[in-house]
């Protein structure tokens, strides 16, 4: 992956360092496969790649056991999706979940099709116990409908078919870095929302901050980032940091947890967050 987005790899020897530097005893490697299936992106022999950078994320993990899982990823509305899942299933530096990046696979909840692959994404990661972690947010770049009814869809259509695996909403179901993106406003209200009337939909739901507390961020952003973790529950919130190689700007994860911590939350709250475990970790 690093030699098709011409960047520096960045192995688990390098994630050590930044988690040491950070105070984090433990982490999942999050890989970045699915961006072999970007639409109009895809490169030759491409899901020999996907398989590639899959295997490649778990044995990174696998030197550091005590440190470090690995989840796999894949486009879910490609052909061999159901396939990837299963193998990465019978994996045993993989089986423990998947990333799913809707954005970059161009996913649309409210196109049917779309919804019925990842219904079967989804029955297969509850039967394998694969927990999911899946960036919400439609494509920017393609200007893809988000809002209430990807909301919806999701929380009445596919969060139904896994009430035996967590399920995780990255960056508070926006992209990052920042949280200047009222459209994941309105998905996290639609999903919060859920959550604080006790939707037994949302039992196993999670939801990390990745990316979304920066410095950048407006005084009244922030506060609605406050207003919709307390919503949650502090329980149910997860620290975690974003590649930050290349051109990409997001912060180290030191660093993006002294700015998480500007937040005007209560120490109390600040440490119950740092001390969650994620359900998958335990």
């Amino acid at each position: 992956m690093a030699e098709f987005q011409k960047i520096k790899p960045v192995t688990a020897q390098d994630v050590l360092g930044l988690l040491d530097a950070a105070g984090i005893r433990r982490a999942v490697l999050l890989s970045t496969a699915y961006s072999f299936g970007r639409p109009g992106r895809e490169p030759q022999d491409e899901y020999a790649k996907v398989k590639a950078e899959n295997d490649w994320v778990g044995a990174q993990a696998a030197l550091f056991p005590k440190r470090f899982w690995a989840f796999c990823g894949f486009n879910p509305l490609k052909d061999y999706a159901l396939d990837e899942l299963e193998r990465c299933a019978k994996d045993r530096n993989l089986r423990h979940g998947l990333k799913l990046h809707f954005g970059n696979s161009d996913v649309q909840l409210e196109n049917p099709e779309h919804i019925e692959k990842l219904k079967s994404i989804f029955r297969a990661a509850n039967s394998r116990r694969m927990a999911i972690v899946v960036h919400m947010r439609a494509s920017i770049s393609k200007n893809r409908p988000y809002g209430a009814e990807q909301a919806r869809a999701f929380l009445e259509q596919l969060l139904p078919l896994v009430p035996d695996v967590p399920v995780q909403i990255a960056h508070l179901a926006a992209s990052g870095p920042g949280y200047n993106d009222p459209p994941a406003h309105t998905v996290l209200e639609v999903l919060a929302e859920a959550v604080a009337r006790g939707d037994r939909r949302t039992r196993k739901l999670w939801f990390d901050v990745t990316t979304v507390a920066v410095p950048e961020n407006s005084a009244e952003t922030s506060a609605l980032l406050v207003k919709r973790i307390r919503q949650i529950g502090v329980g149910r919130i997860l620290y975690g940091s974003d590649a930050a190689v290349g051109s990409n700007p997001n912060l180290l994860p030191r660093e993006a947890w002294e700015a998480f911590r500007r937040l005007k939350l209560s120490q109390k709250e600040i440490k119950t967050i740092a001390r969650n475990i994620a359900p998958y970790l335990r």
